[in-house]
């Protein structure tokens, strides 16, 4: 997907204006006589960088000047309170300028939302249309929510320091004129924040709320339940807090940890009290978000076991403990794995039953949204293979094999979810013990997994780990925290969440997924989302055809400036080399060198020095000499350092080639 640098070069010095028509999975656009942004001069345009990329950008004559008394007139509504105060605040104070709001129509309002008295059929319930004057600016929507995400993209006109958090002076707040037209491709657009792993407090969460919903995401799935924690109160069932919300702390290689002795204080974790998701439930209704509850079962249950030993099928479970990082499964012979503890609730132990209904009926009652996830991924049946309860149930229910079983308890946690007015929700694994029609399916292990899920007619959310598991790391293992496996900006950007020959009415939308396990605070939890959720947020909002890696770059890298102004991390992995190794025919090392995006320049050393743009240029395979330790790179555009300096162990790379 990368493009040549004569190519880029050529778009920035031959800027031309066409017009373009977008079509997408929703209605087209009316036809125009007025020329629309082009591809070229999106490339090269800073002024008109927007993320996600609209579905129509009309570029005109002039700019919008930003008044120092600025009047924003919208109709007074609960619904668009958030969205007044939100604008309000965002105008306000990195300008210094005065901001006033009125309901009643003014020529002289500055900026005016307005909601239609006409349906326009074409923008639908989340679209929008922005007009930037040169005297005014408006957003028109059918619905409160379009115009919060029109307000969205006006901040993304403004300079950059638009994003700062105190007073910028000497900033000329202008606006380039322009006519956006725009609704998204798909209703479901999703971040999974896992808070089980480690947890994230109240605060945290309406931080990441507050940075995904500039990105036009719709859904936070919170992964409320693991190994490591159960993270909401649930009244009648104190221990699960009172125990399972709490482990020993380690800091390091999760799964590798040194398992914790008996002394060591279980004072590391934390947990949300019922007013605690009703706060956080509300503010993110305010900023038009759907929150997915997801209580993982019957596999992922340590926590709830060592609060409640009675929900297992193993009478050693009374010996458990809260996961706190220690290898716990043997994921040797792959998925499902075997499990060295038994972690997962006991399908045939009615127990199990009145628990869940007890568990979800309060679900229920504090997550308003229609879906509860259930998860059902990764349930280890070693333990399930050998206990008489189940080899009883499968003979009283005619199951023959034991992902039958997992059939089973999933048909009854569904029907529980269901008495309680709430939809089921799972992940992809369900499908191989069967379940109803109604379930609906999250599909994570790859895209096969979701289209089969479509043709069969159940409602589909994409999430596959080859573009969507956002906790993989990003650059080279040397620099990252170390997991599994590694998911690159690029890669990201190519996902399409409704696949070629599915029906795609049943294709909900998709979802980046943020693991923790290898993630700590939020700092770490913003530098994995940030920048590959652009390329998610564009792939479940923007028209299909409208998708080009060079453009999106050119609007990352706007994004970059404003992420720094806003002190957001974000991680700048996309500049860093790209190491590959093999040996030659006379078992000597060869090292090719490349780079995510084009345009970069790599200077290296292999004397333990720092390499700057006067050292050796990078222009072919580099054979290491004999007593060199490591080899050093970093990139360059221009004069310009943009990548970190990557230093790379020879004996990694020994490693990496394989024997001699």
């Amino acid at each position: 997907m990368k493009r040549s640098l004569s190519f880029i070069l050529f778009l920035l010095f031959n800027l031309h204006v066409f017009a373009q028509t977008a079509e997408s999975s929703g209605p087209t656009l009316a036809g125009t006589d007025t020329e629309a942004l082009g591809e070229s001069e999106s490339i090269a345009n800073s002024e008109i960088a927007i993320i996600p990329e609209p579905v129509s950008i009309i570029k005109q004559a002039g700019h919008f000047v930003l008044p120092a008394n600025i009047v924003i007139q919208a109709h007074k509504s609960p619904e668009l309170k958030q969205t007044l105060a939100f604008l309000q605040e965002r105008l306000s104070t990195p300008t210094g300028y005065y901001v006033s709001t009125i309901s009643t129509p003014s020529a002289a309002a500055t900026i005016k939302l307005i909601i239609n008295e006409t349906n326009d059929a074409t923008i639908g319930i989340e679209g929008y249309r922005l007009t930037v004057g040169q005297k005014q600016v408006t957003i028109r929507a059918n619905k409160p929510a379009g115009l919060f995400y029109g307000v969205q993209t006006l901040l993304q006109l403004l300079p950059k320091e638009i994003e700062s958090k105190e007073e910028v002076k000497g900033v000329k707040w202008t606006m380039p004129c322009a006519e956006i037209t725009d609704y998204p491709r798909l209703g479901w657009r999703g971040l999974m924040f896992d808070v089980a792993r480690h947890f994230f407090t109240k605060q945290e969460v309406k931080q990441y709320i507050d940075a995904m919903v500039r990105y036009k995401y719709n859904i936070l799935h919170l992964h409320l339940t693991d190994d490591e924690g159960w993270r909401i109160e649930i009244k009648g069932l104190p221990k699960l807090t009172e125990v399972g919300a709490w482990n020993v702390k380690r800091v390091g290689s999760f799964g590798d940890f040194i398992p914790p002795t008996p002394d060591e204080p279980r004072n590391y974790g934390g947990f949300y009290t019922q007013d605690d998701i009703r706060e956080l439930v509300a503010y993110a209704k305010d900023r038009f978000v759907n929150i997915l509850p997801e209580i993982d079962v019957p596999g992922h249950s340590l926590a709830a076991i060592a609060s409640y030993p009675d929900l297992s099928c193993t009478p050693d479970a009374v010996n458990y403990k809260v996961r706190s990082g220690e290898k716990i499964m043997d994921w040797s012979r792959g998925a499902p794995p075997i499990a060295l503890v038994d972690n997962t609730l006991c399908p045939a132990n009615e127990k199990v039953y009145v628990f869940l209904d007890t568990v979800i009926s309060q679900i229920a009652q504090l997550f308003p949204f229609d879906y509860i996830h259930m998860g059902g991924d990764e349930a280890s049946h070693n333990f399930w293979e050998k206990n008489d309860q189940v080899k009883e149930l499968m003979k009283r229910e005619g199951l023959k094999t034991i992902p039958e079983v997992q059939g089973y308890f999933e048909r009854r946690v569904e029907k529980i979810v269901q008495s309680k007015g709430k939809k089921f929700m799972a992940w992809d694994e369900v499908l191989e013990g069967g379940v109803s029609q109604s379930a609906a399916v999250m599909s994570w292990r790859n895209m096969k997994y979701g289209t089969d899920a479509a043709k069969a007619g159940h409602e589909v959310v994409m999430s596959p780990t080859q573009y969507a598991y956002i906790d993989y790391m990003q650059a080279d293992a040397i620099t990252e925290p170390r997991v599994y496996a590694s998911l690159r900006l690029s890669k990201s950007y190519e996902f399409d969440p409704v696949p070629d020959g599915v029906n795609p009415a049943f294709i909900k939308g998709g979802q980046a997924n943020l693991w923790t396990e290898q993630v700590y605070n939020i700092r770490q939890a913003e530098y994995m989302t940030w920048p590959r959720g652009f390329a998610i947020a564009e792939s479940v909002w923007s028209p299909k055809e409208k998708k080009n890696w060079a453009n999106f770059f050119a609007r990352t890298e706007q994004h970059f400036k404003r992420l720094d102004v806003a002190e957001t991390k974000y991680a700048p992995s996309v500049y860093d080399p790209i190491f590959a190794v093999r040996r030659t025919a006379d078992r000597n090392l060869l090292i090719t060198l490349s780079t995510e995006v084009d345009g970069l320049d790599m200077y290296y050393s292999f004397d333990n020095s720092f390499p700057d743009r006067f050292y050796p240029k990078y222009n072919g395979p580099l054979v290491p000499p004999v007593d060199a330790k490591v080899l050093k790179v970093i990139t360059y555009r221009g004069k310009t350092p943009v990548g970190r300096m990557m230093n790379m162990p020879i004996e990694e790379l020994e490693k990496r080639a394989g024997k001699r």
